[in-house]
Protein backbone atom coordinates (compact mmCIF):
# COMPACT_ATOMS: atom_id res chain seq x y z
CA UNK A 1 0.00 0.00 0.00
CA UNK A 2 1.28 3.66 -1.25
CA UNK A 3 2.59 6.01 1.70
CA UNK A 4 0.83 8.49 0.25
CA UNK A 5 -2.88 9.03 1.28
CA UNK A 6 -3.87 10.50 -1.79
CA UNK A 7 -3.01 7.13 -3.21
CA UNK A 8 -4.74 5.10 -1.12
CA UNK A 9 -7.91 3.87 -1.92
CA UNK A 10 -11.04 5.57 -0.85
CA UNK A 11 -12.28 2.12 0.87
CA UNK A 12 -9.23 1.75 2.23
CA UNK A 13 -7.83 4.74 3.50
CA UNK A 14 -11.78 5.13 5.10
CA UNK A 15 -11.36 1.85 7.19
CA UNK A 16 -8.19 3.18 8.22
CA UNK A 17 -9.12 6.67 9.63
CA UNK A 18 -11.93 4.28 11.12
CA UNK A 19 -9.85 1.68 13.23
CA UNK A 20 -7.60 4.41 14.07
CA UNK A 21 -10.10 6.49 15.80
CA UNK A 22 -11.95 3.65 17.52
CA UNK A 23 -9.28 3.29 20.20
CA UNK A 24 -8.69 7.38 20.40
CA UNK A 25 -12.63 7.36 21.16
CA UNK A 26 -11.83 5.39 24.23
CA UNK A 27 -8.61 7.13 25.14
CA UNK A 28 -10.76 9.95 24.90
CA UNK A 29 -13.85 9.08 27.13
CA UNK A 30 -12.13 7.09 29.63
CA UNK A 31 -9.91 10.72 30.50
CA UNK A 32 -12.57 12.44 30.73
CA UNK A 33 -14.81 10.11 32.68
CA UNK A 34 -11.61 9.84 34.96
CA UNK A 35 -11.51 13.40 35.11
CA UNK A 36 -14.92 13.64 36.31
CA UNK A 37 -14.26 11.14 38.85
CA UNK A 38 -11.28 12.80 40.10
CA UNK A 39 -13.43 16.22 40.38
CA UNK A 40 -16.18 14.48 42.42
CA UNK A 41 -14.07 12.74 44.85
CA UNK A 42 -11.71 15.66 45.36
CA UNK A 43 -8.56 13.42 43.79
CA UNK A 44 -7.28 16.93 42.23
CA UNK A 45 -3.64 15.19 41.94
CA UNK A 46 -4.49 13.37 39.13
CA UNK A 47 -6.07 16.13 36.77
CA UNK A 48 -2.93 17.05 35.06
CA UNK A 49 -1.97 13.93 34.26
CA UNK A 50 -5.12 12.90 32.95
CA UNK A 51 -5.47 16.24 31.33
CA UNK A 52 -2.11 15.34 29.58
CA UNK A 53 -3.69 12.03 27.94
CA UNK A 54 -6.34 13.90 26.87
CA UNK A 55 -4.47 16.45 25.37
CA UNK A 56 -2.36 13.91 23.55
CA UNK A 57 -5.39 11.64 22.58
CA UNK A 58 -6.55 14.55 21.06
CA UNK A 59 -3.35 15.62 18.91
CA UNK A 60 -3.36 12.19 17.53
CA UNK A 61 -7.24 13.05 16.36
CA UNK A 62 -6.03 16.16 15.22
CA UNK A 63 -3.17 14.68 12.86
CA UNK A 64 -5.42 11.81 11.73
CA UNK A 65 -7.87 14.08 10.65
CA UNK A 66 -4.98 16.63 8.64
CA UNK A 67 -3.55 13.76 7.05
CA UNK A 68 -5.92 10.84 6.21
CA UNK A 69 -8.31 13.03 4.11
CA UNK A 70 -9.43 12.16 0.53
CA UNK A 71 -9.05 14.68 -1.18
CA UNK A 72 -12.42 16.66 -2.62
CA UNK A 73 -11.59 16.50 -6.01
CA UNK A 74 -11.42 12.69 -5.92
CA UNK A 75 -14.49 11.63 -4.10
CA UNK A 76 -18.12 12.32 -4.73
CA UNK A 77 -18.82 13.94 -1.30
CA UNK A 78 -15.85 16.36 0.48
CA UNK A 79 -14.88 14.84 3.78
CA UNK A 80 -15.88 16.62 6.85
CA UNK A 81 -13.48 17.56 9.44
CA UNK A 82 -14.56 17.33 12.88
CA UNK A 83 -13.10 20.27 15.28
CA UNK A 84 -11.52 19.12 18.39
CA UNK A 85 -10.23 21.34 21.14
CA UNK A 86 -6.30 20.99 21.34
CA UNK A 87 -6.69 21.93 25.06
CA UNK A 88 -8.49 19.79 27.65
CA UNK A 89 -12.29 21.07 28.03
CA UNK A 90 -13.37 22.04 31.17
CA UNK A 91 -15.45 19.13 32.41
CA UNK A 92 -19.19 20.30 33.06
CA UNK A 93 -20.18 20.55 36.68
CA UNK A 94 -22.59 17.20 37.25
CA UNK A 95 -24.73 19.21 39.59
CA UNK A 96 -25.34 21.65 37.22
CA UNK A 97 -26.88 19.47 34.44
CA UNK A 98 -31.16 18.17 34.99
CA UNK A 99 -31.42 14.22 34.89
CA UNK A 100 -33.04 12.97 31.60
CA UNK A 101 -35.12 10.45 31.17
CA UNK A 102 -35.61 8.05 28.04
CA UNK A 103 -34.91 4.45 27.35
CA UNK A 104 -31.55 4.14 25.02
CA UNK A 105 -30.53 1.45 22.97
CA UNK A 106 -26.96 1.54 22.11
CA UNK A 107 -25.81 -0.87 19.44
CA UNK A 108 -21.65 -0.70 18.90
CA UNK A 109 -19.76 -3.92 18.05
CA UNK A 110 -16.68 -2.58 20.29
CA UNK A 111 -16.99 -3.30 23.93
CA UNK A 112 -15.27 -0.55 25.07
CA UNK A 113 -17.49 2.15 23.13
CA UNK A 114 -20.47 0.31 24.47
CA UNK A 115 -19.28 1.00 27.84
CA UNK A 116 -18.07 4.35 27.84
CA UNK A 117 -20.99 5.10 26.01
CA UNK A 118 -23.50 3.93 28.65
CA UNK A 119 -21.81 5.32 31.56
CA UNK A 120 -22.20 9.06 30.25
CA UNK A 121 -25.48 8.39 29.16
CA UNK A 122 -26.34 6.75 32.74
CA UNK A 123 -25.08 9.56 34.18
CA UNK A 124 -27.39 11.74 32.52
CA UNK A 125 -30.37 9.74 33.70
CA UNK A 126 -31.24 7.80 30.62
CA UNK A 127 -32.06 3.83 31.03
CA UNK A 128 -29.33 2.45 28.69
CA UNK A 129 -29.23 -0.99 26.72
CA UNK A 130 -26.84 -2.33 24.51
CA UNK A 131 -26.51 -4.77 21.50
CA UNK A 132 -23.27 -5.91 20.00
CA UNK A 133 -24.23 -6.24 16.52
CA UNK A 134 -27.86 -5.67 14.31
CA UNK A 135 -29.22 -8.79 14.50
CA UNK A 136 -29.02 -8.66 18.50
CA UNK A 137 -30.31 -4.86 17.83
CA UNK A 138 -33.50 -5.92 15.79
CA UNK A 139 -34.14 -8.27 18.04
CA UNK A 140 -33.95 -5.83 20.94
CA UNK A 141 -36.47 -3.00 19.36
CA UNK A 142 -38.80 -6.23 18.76
CA UNK A 143 -39.19 -7.33 22.07
CA UNK A 144 -38.95 -3.86 24.23
CA UNK A 145 -39.92 -0.36 23.89
CA UNK A 146 -37.54 2.25 23.17
CA UNK A 147 -37.64 5.77 22.70
CA UNK A 148 -34.16 5.87 20.71
CA UNK A 149 -31.61 3.98 19.16
CA UNK A 150 -27.47 4.85 18.86
CA UNK A 151 -26.46 3.16 15.95
CA UNK A 152 -23.01 2.37 14.92
CA UNK A 153 -22.42 1.97 11.70
CA UNK A 154 -19.68 -0.36 10.88
CA UNK A 155 -20.32 -3.53 11.73
CA UNK A 156 -19.93 -7.08 10.96
CA UNK A 157 -22.64 -8.72 9.78
CA UNK A 158 -25.62 -6.57 9.36
CA UNK A 159 -24.21 -3.06 9.21
CA UNK A 160 -25.76 -0.10 10.77
CA UNK A 161 -27.17 0.96 7.45
CA UNK A 162 -29.39 -2.50 7.27
CA UNK A 163 -30.38 -2.04 10.90
CA UNK A 164 -31.86 1.69 9.52
CA UNK A 165 -33.08 0.14 6.61
CA UNK A 166 -35.02 -2.63 8.84
CA UNK A 167 -36.51 -0.24 11.56
CA UNK A 168 -37.67 2.47 8.63
CA UNK A 169 -39.43 0.04 6.40
CA UNK A 170 -41.37 -1.73 9.78
CA UNK A 171 -44.75 0.12 10.36
CA UNK A 172 -44.27 -0.35 13.62
CA UNK A 173 -40.85 0.43 14.24
CA UNK A 174 -40.22 3.31 11.83
CA UNK A 175 -41.31 6.08 14.69
CA UNK A 176 -38.30 5.26 16.76
CA UNK A 177 -35.54 8.44 15.83
CA UNK A 178 -32.35 6.69 15.35
CA UNK A 179 -28.97 8.74 15.33
CA UNK A 180 -26.17 7.41 13.88
CA UNK A 181 -22.76 7.12 15.11
CA UNK A 182 -19.43 6.44 13.67
CA UNK A 183 -15.36 6.66 13.19
CA UNK A 184 -16.76 7.55 9.58
CA UNK A 185 -17.08 11.47 9.28
CA UNK A 186 -17.42 12.16 5.11
CA UNK A 187 -20.28 13.81 3.99
CA UNK A 188 -21.65 10.78 1.39
CA UNK A 189 -21.53 8.85 4.58
CA UNK A 190 -23.94 11.33 6.68
CA UNK A 191 -26.05 11.90 3.42
CA UNK A 192 -27.09 8.24 2.98
CA UNK A 193 -28.03 7.99 6.50
CA UNK A 194 -30.22 10.77 6.26
CA UNK A 195 -31.57 9.56 3.38
CA UNK A 196 -32.14 6.00 4.59
CA UNK A 197 -34.33 8.09 7.74
CA UNK A 198 -32.18 8.65 10.09
CA UNK A 199 -32.65 11.37 12.64
CA UNK A 200 -29.31 12.77 13.16
CA UNK A 201 -25.82 11.55 12.91
CA UNK A 202 -22.79 11.91 15.49
CA UNK A 203 -18.56 11.52 14.92
CA UNK A 204 -16.83 9.73 16.98
CA UNK A 205 -15.09 10.80 19.74
CA UNK A 206 -18.16 12.53 21.35
CA UNK A 207 -18.32 16.06 22.14
CA UNK A 208 -20.55 15.14 25.46
CA UNK A 209 -22.12 18.57 25.04
CA UNK A 210 -23.26 17.63 21.45
CA UNK A 211 -24.28 14.02 22.53
CA UNK A 212 -26.81 15.42 24.65
CA UNK A 213 -27.71 18.37 22.93
CA UNK A 214 -28.74 15.72 19.76
CA UNK A 215 -30.29 12.77 22.24
CA UNK A 216 -32.14 15.46 23.97
CA UNK A 217 -33.50 17.04 20.46
CA UNK A 218 -34.36 13.80 19.14
CA UNK A 219 -36.28 12.69 22.30
CA UNK A 220 -38.36 15.63 22.45
CA UNK A 221 -39.49 15.10 19.05
CA UNK A 222 -40.49 11.98 19.38
CA UNK A 223 -42.31 13.13 22.75
CA UNK A 224 -44.26 15.31 20.62
CA UNK A 225 -44.84 12.72 17.72
CA UNK A 226 -46.03 10.39 20.33
CA UNK A 227 -47.84 13.09 21.93
CA UNK A 228 -49.56 14.16 18.26
CA UNK A 229 -50.39 10.44 17.52
CA UNK A 230 -52.34 10.24 20.85
CA UNK A 231 -53.91 13.27 20.34
CA UNK A 232 -54.86 11.79 16.50
CA UNK A 233 -55.69 8.87 17.98
CA UNK A 234 -58.52 10.06 20.82
CA UNK A 235 -59.83 12.37 17.60
CA UNK A 236 -60.47 9.42 15.86
CA UNK A 237 -62.12 7.03 18.70
CA UNK A 238 -64.09 10.42 19.71
CA UNK A 239 -64.81 11.25 15.79
CA UNK A 240 -66.08 7.47 15.01
CA UNK A 241 -67.91 7.52 18.40
CA UNK A 242 -69.63 10.81 17.24
CA UNK A 243 -70.11 9.00 13.99
CA UNK A 244 -71.86 6.40 15.62
CA UNK A 245 -74.15 8.72 17.78
CA UNK A 246 -74.83 10.63 14.43
CA UNK A 247 -75.38 7.27 12.55
CA UNK A 248 -78.02 5.92 15.54
CA UNK A 249 -80.10 9.33 15.47
CA UNK A 250 -80.49 9.29 11.81
CA UNK A 251 -81.82 6.17 12.12
CA UNK A 252 -84.01 7.18 14.70
CA UNK A 253 -85.07 10.34 12.47
CA UNK A 254 -85.52 7.82 9.14
CA UNK A 255 -87.82 5.33 11.50
CA UNK A 256 -90.18 8.45 12.73
CA UNK A 257 -90.75 9.15 8.52
CA UNK A 258 -93.99 7.49 7.36
CA UNK A 259 -94.67 4.47 5.96
CA UNK A 260 -95.91 4.10 2.17
CA UNK A 261 -99.01 3.98 1.81
CA UNK A 262 -101.75 2.21 -1.14
CA UNK A 263 -105.32 1.94 -1.68
CA UNK A 264 -107.42 5.39 -2.00
CA UNK A 265 -104.11 7.20 -1.12
CA UNK A 266 -101.10 5.94 -2.64
CA UNK A 267 -97.78 7.46 -1.05
CA UNK A 268 -94.57 7.75 -2.22
CA UNK A 269 -91.12 9.56 -0.97
CA UNK A 270 -87.55 10.11 -1.10
CA UNK A 271 -85.66 11.69 1.88
CA UNK A 272 -81.59 12.45 0.88
CA UNK A 273 -79.97 14.49 3.50
CA UNK A 274 -76.86 16.54 3.25
CA UNK A 275 -75.35 15.69 6.19
CA UNK A 276 -76.02 12.50 9.10
CA UNK A 277 -78.88 14.47 10.34
CA UNK A 278 -80.57 16.75 8.68
CA UNK A 279 -82.87 19.81 9.22
CA UNK A 280 -86.03 18.21 7.11
CA UNK A 281 -88.99 16.00 8.13
CA UNK A 282 -92.33 15.89 6.89
CA UNK A 283 -95.15 13.16 7.61
CA UNK A 284 -98.64 11.73 6.60
CA UNK A 285 -101.35 10.35 8.52
CA UNK A 286 -105.37 10.09 8.58
CA UNK A 287 -106.83 12.51 11.69
CA UNK A 288 -110.29 9.95 11.34
CA UNK A 289 -111.40 7.99 8.60
CA UNK A 290 -112.40 11.10 6.01
CA UNK A 291 -109.68 13.39 7.08
CA UNK A 292 -105.92 12.44 5.87
CA UNK A 293 -103.42 15.42 7.16
CA UNK A 294 -100.02 16.17 5.01
CA UNK A 295 -96.78 18.46 6.38
CA UNK A 296 -93.17 18.94 5.54
CA UNK A 297 -91.06 21.16 7.24
CA UNK A 298 -87.31 22.52 6.98
CA UNK A 299 -85.46 23.95 10.06
CA UNK A 300 -82.71 26.57 8.98
CA UNK A 301 -79.15 24.98 9.46
CA UNK A 302 -78.17 21.54 9.45
CA UNK A 303 -76.92 18.94 12.03
CA UNK A 304 -78.15 18.09 15.52
CA UNK A 305 -79.39 21.36 16.61
CA UNK A 306 -81.88 21.85 13.74
CA UNK A 307 -82.79 17.90 13.24
CA UNK A 308 -83.83 17.85 17.20
CA UNK A 309 -86.03 20.56 16.13
CA UNK A 310 -87.65 19.50 13.22
CA UNK A 311 -88.31 16.10 15.67
CA UNK A 312 -89.56 18.20 18.07
CA UNK A 313 -92.07 19.82 15.81
CA UNK A 314 -93.06 16.57 13.98
CA UNK A 315 -93.99 14.71 17.02
CA UNK A 316 -96.40 17.46 18.12
CA UNK A 317 -97.88 17.42 14.63
CA UNK A 318 -97.97 13.19 15.51
CA UNK A 319 -99.41 13.35 18.79
CA UNK A 320 -101.94 16.58 17.92
CA UNK A 321 -100.26 18.08 21.44
CA UNK A 322 -100.80 21.75 20.08
CA UNK A 323 -102.99 23.25 22.61
CA UNK A 324 -106.76 23.98 21.99
CA UNK A 325 -105.47 23.63 17.71
CA UNK A 326 -108.29 22.31 15.24
CA UNK A 327 -105.61 19.90 13.35
CA UNK A 328 -108.22 20.17 10.64
CA UNK A 329 -107.62 24.02 9.66
CA UNK A 330 -103.82 24.44 8.60
CA UNK A 331 -104.10 27.73 9.10
CA UNK A 332 -104.81 27.50 13.08
CA UNK A 333 -102.13 25.01 12.98
CA UNK A 334 -99.43 26.69 11.68
CA UNK A 335 -100.33 29.88 14.15
CA UNK A 336 -100.40 27.73 16.71
CA UNK A 337 -96.63 25.94 16.20
CA UNK A 338 -95.61 30.16 15.36
CA UNK A 339 -96.73 30.65 19.19
CA UNK A 340 -94.78 27.23 20.48
CA UNK A 341 -91.65 27.74 18.48
CA UNK A 342 -90.55 30.99 18.61
CA UNK A 343 -86.94 31.04 17.68
CA UNK A 344 -85.80 33.13 20.88
CA UNK A 345 -86.38 30.07 22.30
CA UNK A 346 -85.02 27.39 19.88
CA UNK A 347 -81.15 28.96 19.78
CA UNK A 348 -82.37 31.36 16.98
CA UNK A 349 -83.64 28.85 14.55
CA UNK A 350 -86.66 29.27 12.80
CA UNK A 351 -88.76 26.98 10.33
CA UNK A 352 -90.54 26.71 6.98
CA UNK A 353 -93.69 24.34 6.79
CA UNK A 354 -96.55 23.62 4.41
CA UNK A 355 -99.41 21.95 6.30
CA UNK A 356 -102.63 20.49 4.17
CA UNK A 357 -105.98 18.17 5.26
CA UNK A 358 -107.43 16.05 2.24
CA UNK A 359 -111.97 15.44 3.34
CA UNK A 360 -112.06 12.07 1.20
CA UNK A 361 -115.83 12.59 1.33
CA UNK A 362 -115.83 15.97 -0.13
CA UNK A 363 -112.54 15.33 -2.46
CA UNK A 364 -111.26 18.74 -1.37
CA UNK A 365 -107.86 19.86 -0.14
CA UNK A 366 -107.34 22.77 2.32
CA UNK A 367 -103.90 23.80 2.46
CA UNK A 368 -101.91 26.59 4.05
CA UNK A 369 -97.67 27.47 4.31
CA UNK A 370 -95.10 29.15 6.63
CA UNK A 371 -92.31 30.47 4.19
CA UNK A 372 -92.20 27.33 2.51
CA UNK A 373 -91.82 26.23 -1.06
CA UNK A 374 -95.12 25.68 -2.68
CA UNK A 375 -96.37 22.24 -3.62
CA UNK A 376 -97.12 21.29 -7.33
CA UNK A 377 -100.81 19.70 -8.16
CA UNK A 378 -100.45 17.67 -11.06
CA UNK A 379 -104.16 17.58 -12.82
CA UNK A 380 -105.44 16.19 -15.52
CA UNK A 381 -108.03 13.80 -16.83
CA UNK A 382 -105.54 10.91 -16.81
CA UNK A 383 -101.97 10.54 -16.15
CA UNK A 384 -100.81 11.02 -20.05
CA UNK A 385 -102.57 14.68 -19.86
CA UNK A 386 -101.34 15.71 -16.98
CA UNK A 387 -101.43 19.86 -16.20
CA UNK A 388 -99.02 21.29 -13.12
CA UNK A 389 -100.22 23.92 -10.75
CA UNK A 390 -98.51 25.68 -7.94
CA UNK A 391 -100.14 26.08 -4.93
CA UNK A 392 -98.84 29.51 -3.58
CA UNK A 393 -99.76 30.95 -0.47
CA UNK A 394 -98.93 33.43 2.19
CA UNK A 395 -97.38 33.15 4.92
CA UNK A 396 -94.17 34.01 7.00
CA UNK A 397 -91.67 31.46 8.56
CA UNK A 398 -92.22 30.03 11.60
CA UNK A 399 -90.58 31.48 14.78
CA UNK A 400 -89.78 34.73 13.07
CA UNK A 401 -93.04 37.26 15.00
CA UNK A 402 -95.72 36.12 17.14
CA UNK A 403 -97.90 38.63 14.74
CA UNK A 404 -97.40 36.16 12.02
CA UNK A 405 -100.79 35.16 10.15
CA UNK A 406 -101.87 32.11 7.93
CA UNK A 407 -104.43 32.04 5.47
CA UNK A 408 -106.00 28.36 4.47
CA UNK A 409 -106.77 27.89 0.33
CA UNK A 410 -108.50 24.96 -0.89
CA UNK A 411 -108.82 23.56 -4.53
CA UNK A 412 -111.05 20.28 -5.46
CA UNK A 413 -108.96 17.06 -6.35
CA UNK A 414 -110.01 14.80 -9.29
CA UNK A 415 -109.17 10.69 -9.27
CA UNK A 416 -105.67 10.43 -10.89
CA UNK A 417 -104.66 13.80 -8.98
CA UNK A 418 -101.18 13.89 -7.84
CA UNK A 419 -99.81 16.25 -5.27
CA UNK A 420 -95.71 16.70 -4.40
CA UNK A 421 -94.69 18.46 -1.54
CA UNK A 422 -90.88 19.33 -0.90
CA UNK A 423 -88.35 21.19 0.40
CA UNK A 424 -86.07 23.86 -1.01
CA UNK A 425 -82.96 21.40 -1.43
CA UNK A 426 -85.01 19.41 -3.93
CA UNK A 427 -84.29 22.58 -6.64
CA UNK A 428 -82.04 24.87 -5.50
CA UNK A 429 -79.62 23.54 -7.46
CA UNK A 430 -76.00 24.75 -8.91
CA UNK A 431 -75.27 23.63 -12.33
CA UNK A 432 -71.57 23.06 -13.39
CA UNK A 433 -70.84 25.90 -15.47
CA UNK A 434 -72.48 28.39 -12.49
CA UNK A 435 -76.02 28.45 -13.27
CA UNK A 436 -78.90 27.78 -10.98
CA UNK A 437 -81.78 25.72 -11.59
CA UNK A 438 -85.04 27.59 -12.03
CA UNK A 439 -88.39 27.02 -10.04
CA UNK A 440 -90.03 26.77 -14.04
CA UNK A 441 -87.52 24.05 -15.35
CA UNK A 442 -88.06 22.26 -11.83
CA UNK A 443 -92.10 22.70 -12.97
CA UNK A 444 -91.81 21.35 -15.74
CA UNK A 445 -89.63 18.11 -14.50
CA UNK A 446 -92.28 17.50 -12.21
CA UNK A 447 -95.29 17.96 -14.41
CA UNK A 448 -93.66 15.32 -17.30
CA UNK A 449 -96.30 12.44 -17.34
CA UNK A 450 -95.38 9.47 -15.50
CA UNK A 451 -93.44 6.67 -17.99
CA UNK A 452 -94.33 3.05 -17.76
CA UNK A 453 -91.99 0.79 -15.69
CA UNK A 454 -90.80 4.09 -14.39
CA UNK A 455 -90.92 5.55 -10.55
CA UNK A 456 -91.87 9.13 -10.90
CA UNK A 457 -89.68 10.07 -7.27
CA UNK A 458 -86.37 8.13 -8.80
CA UNK A 459 -86.59 10.65 -11.88
CA UNK A 460 -86.82 13.23 -10.07
CA UNK A 461 -83.98 12.21 -8.32
CA UNK A 462 -81.72 11.35 -11.11
CA UNK A 463 -82.91 14.63 -12.45
CA UNK A 464 -81.84 16.47 -9.98
CA UNK A 465 -78.66 14.48 -9.14
CA UNK A 466 -77.93 15.51 -13.23
CA UNK A 467 -78.35 19.08 -12.55
CA UNK A 468 -76.59 19.16 -9.88
CA UNK A 469 -72.83 17.03 -11.27
CA UNK A 470 -73.32 14.73 -7.60
CA UNK A 471 -75.35 12.72 -5.90
CA UNK A 472 -74.13 14.49 -2.94
CA UNK A 473 -76.63 17.82 -2.10
CA UNK A 474 -75.43 21.13 -0.44
CA UNK A 475 -78.81 21.28 1.46
CA UNK A 476 -81.32 18.20 2.31
CA UNK A 477 -83.18 16.69 -0.65
CA UNK A 478 -86.61 15.85 0.86
CA UNK A 479 -89.91 14.92 -1.42
CA UNK A 480 -93.24 13.07 -0.89
CA UNK A 481 -96.16 12.62 -3.19
CA UNK A 482 -99.88 11.76 -2.67
CA UNK A 483 -101.55 9.95 -5.29
CA UNK A 484 -105.40 10.44 -5.06
CA UNK A 485 -107.98 7.36 -6.64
Amino acid sequence: MSDNPAMIPKASLSWIRHELRNPLNLILGYSEMLQEEAEEEGLTGFLGDLQKIQMAGRTMLSLINEHLVIPADEIDGAAVPVKHESTPRKVMERHDLQPDHGSLLLVDDNEGNRDILSRQLEKQGYTVSTAEDGFKALEKIKGAPFDLVLLDIIMPGMDGYQVLEHLKEDRELRHIPVIMISALDELESVIRCIERGADDYLPKPFDPVLLRARIGASLEKKRLRDQEQLSHKALVETQNLLNRELSEAADYVRSLLPPMLTGDIETDWRFIPSTSLGGDAFGYHWLDSDHFVMYLLDVCGHGVGAALLSISVMNVLRSQSLPSCDFLDPAAVLGALNLAFQMEQQNNMYFTIWYGVYDRRERRLVYASGGHPPAVFIQGPDEKQAEAASLESTGSVIGWDTDNTFENRALEVQPFNRLLVFSDGTYELTREDGSMLTFEEYLRELSRPSEPGKNDLDRVVEYAVAVNGSAAFADDFSLFQVKFR
